[in-house]
């Protein structure tokens, strides 16, 4: 790919004037949009970054381009949130199971309950799915749903 053409600033969208300060510009479909005169190539370029941002073009557009935008810090700063939110669960959760140890061991008990009576409810309309299958006066319209239970896995394992 051949490389981006920059003026004689060094700087995308920015031109030098005669008057020694610099002019900063941007192309958008088919019309120019001036930017404004800037006493230094730098200020003329971060003005061209903030329109090329705005245009929503990629960051390789820019002059600047490992720039972070305010976007990218309030990104992050809800990332940090978020992360310390779950550090400070976590050591919450840790002084519980030190505090209560007895409740740790009912929560388990109480996941091992509901599994089991799940598995029963499975294999129980299973069960009742394969005798209406049997049953010649079964009362079940051709497309009912609960058909589909004749096919539900009922082995130990699936929890």
């Amino acid at each position: 790919m051949p490389p981006c053409h920059r003026g004689s600033s060094g700087f995308r969208g920015v031109r030098a004037r005669p008057s020694g300060r610099f002019y900063a510009e941007i192309r958008a479909g088919g019309f120019r949009l001036t930017l404004g005169t800037y006493n230094t190539p730098e200020l003329a370029a971060r003005a061209y970054d903030a329109a090329a941002w705005r245009f929503r073009r990629p960051q390789r557009d820019m002059n600047f381009p490992d720039v972070e935008s305010l976007e990218d810090r309030r990104r992050h700063r809800q990332v940090q949130r978020r992360i310390a939110i779950a550090e400070h669960d976590e050591q919450l959760m840790r002084q519980w199971r030190a505090q209560f140890p007895n409740d740790v061991d009912n929560t388990d008990a109480f996941f091992a309950d509901l599994r089991a009576q799940r598995r029963s409810n499975r294999r129980h309309h299973r069960a009742v799915a394969e005798f209406e299958l049997d049953n010649p006066n079964t009362t079940w319209a051709k497309n009912d749903p609960r058909w589909d239970d004749i096919w539900t896995e009922t082995t130990s394992d699936d929890e």
